[in-house]
């Protein structure tokens, strides 16, 4: 969506306050509301039903992270910051809180927060903060393309992926894409349109999380006059209007169970009906659906349709996460930071060899999206500059747990298997797999046992015992 398409009718661009403290946001509200539209609300719940209501997503949010129910911990507030950019990818989103330990600053930023800000603030530098952030324009926000349109990367990850995406473009099937958030879900379905004989056919994408699920039926299916307040008019939908070319439905996991349904009609017969109206329609368009949450985990706790599952998954793309794709995190530093330099019309910064191999080593857990926000923030403070590890490292969220099982794991089957072998022995088992986690948290650390004991989620002096018990105990 451009800017100019988030821009109220005054030409100002649009502000959301979450902040749970009626005096700090009306106080900002008044402060800003000279530059900005601003929308304020006290919780999570309340800033969702509102995004949901705008006509477009705002393109600033200003964030408190100690929200209702739980105002004294962060755990509302993170998950604010994961629902926004849901909603809108490309939203810029800051963090105001007055819980501002180092660890809550990394989190947060690390879930695509593009600054953090410690209360209490200097409304003045607040505003050109706000106003600075939109210089740099929100291209590819979960995920790099070069000017040609192609993914960015030289991975074995990201080689698999390309081959999967060039055999997949032109078969008539339903798409799945899995990956975690950032990781660039919606670049996949576009190099998937591109790659088609689709391509010069409209492509319209609908983000399941960003809709009022009241919407859903009619943004996809279209309406005719009378059929509920306010159709005053006939009104194709999105399967209408995409013809024969892609329909793109991200976060297709948020999508109500009787959308589910209706969906599973339209891809098993290709018909359709506007709401309020009995003539069946057909629908011609390729629907690709992208997803961050373990779907089949979905299906066993009754969230979503296991037909529908079954249906959208006949050809199931994994978009990598950066951890593993190794050097391309320098490929995509090079890339965002030539073209956010450029934007800001300063020189861009370097890295010595320390800092490189630290950027290098780090699992960048909010992915591309992380990764682009770090640029970006480096851009604005070090412009020109050669950054040591001391300047980067602040920037890294080091306590973050990145990764989880397997889709198909099942813990307790893999332990009956291991004990039906025989010969299993549970104090080796436990050390063995206390001896990772240890080895893992310092080499991610490099060395720091401060830091490896924060990631290990123990006190430094639990770390060293542990430690001595596990070199004890072995031969």
């Amino acid at each position: 969506m451009s800017s100019s398409l988030q821009e109220v009718r005054d030409g100002k661009p649009v502000l959301l306050i979450v902040d749970d403290d009626a005096l700090i946001a009306d106080t900002l509200a008044y402060a800003l509301g000279a530059d900005f539209e601003v929308y304020a609300c006290e919780s999570r719940a309340h800033a969702i039903a509102l995004l949901r209501q705008l006509p477009q997503p705002p393109q600033l949010a200003l964030v408190d992270l100690g929200l209702p129910p739980r105002p004294h911990a962060p755990d509302e507030g993170f998950q604010l910051i994961a629902d926004l950019l849901a909603h809108s990818p490309v939203m810029r989103i800051f963090v105001l809180s007055g819980q501002s330990d180092a660890a809550n600053a990394r989190h947060a930023r690390a879930l695509g927060a593009a600054e953090f800000i410690a209360k209490p603030c200097d409304p003045t530098a607040l505003k050109t903060a706000l106003l600075r952030s939109l210089a740099f324009r929100a291209v590819e926000p979960t995920g790099a393309a070069g000017e040609d349109g192609k993914l960015i990367g030289a991975s074995a990850a990201l080689a698999r992926l390309l081959s999967q995406i060039a055999q997949s473009a032109d078969a008539p099937f339903p798409v799945l894409i899995e990956g975690e958030s950032g990781s660039g879900k919606e670049r996949v379905a576009q190099s998937l349109h591109r790659q088609s004989q689709r391509a010069a056919r409209p492509y319209f994408a609908l983000n399941c999380a960003a809709i009022a699920p009241t919407l859903v039926e009619p943004t996809l299916f279209g309406y005719v006059k009378g059929a509920f307040t306010g159709a005053t008019a006939n009104k194709a939908g999105y399967f209408e209007d995409a013809q024969d070319g892609t329909l793109f439905l991200d976060e297709i996991g948020e999508l109500p169970l009787e959308m589910q349904a209706k969906l599973l009609r339209v891809l098993e017969n290709g018909e359709y009906q506007r709401v309020g109206e009995t003539q069946l329609r057909v629908a011609r368009a390729r629907v690709i659906a992208a997803t961050n949450r373990n779907l089949r985990q979905e299906v066993r706790q009754g969230r979503f349709r296991s037909d529908l599952y079954h249906r959208l998954s006949v050809l199931t793309l994994a978009v990598p996460p950066l951890r593993d794709m190794g050097r391309d995190r320098l490929l995509l530093l090079e890339h965002f930071r030539a073209q956010y330099a450029a934007q800001a019309g300063v020189a861009p910064f370097s890295f010595d060899a320390a800092a490189e191999q630290a950027w290098l080593e780090y699992p960048f857990p909010g992915n591309v999206r992380e990764l682009r926000n770090i640029v970006i923030r480096l851009i604005t403070r070090y412009a020109g500059q050669v950054l040591s590890i001391a300047q980067l490292e602040p920037e890294f969220d080091l306590g973050s747990q990145v990764g989880s099982a397997p889709p198909e794991r099942d813990l307790m089957a893999e332990a009956q298997r291991e004990l039906e072998r025989g010969g299993f022995s549970l104090d080796d088992t436990l050390q063995a797999w206390e001896r990772a986690y240890i080895d893992a948290a310092l080499r991610l650390t490099r060395g720091n046992m401060s830091q490896a004991a924060k990631v290990l989620g123990v006190n430094r002096t639990t770390l060293y015992s542990r430690m001595n018990t596990t070199e004890d105990k072995e031969p």
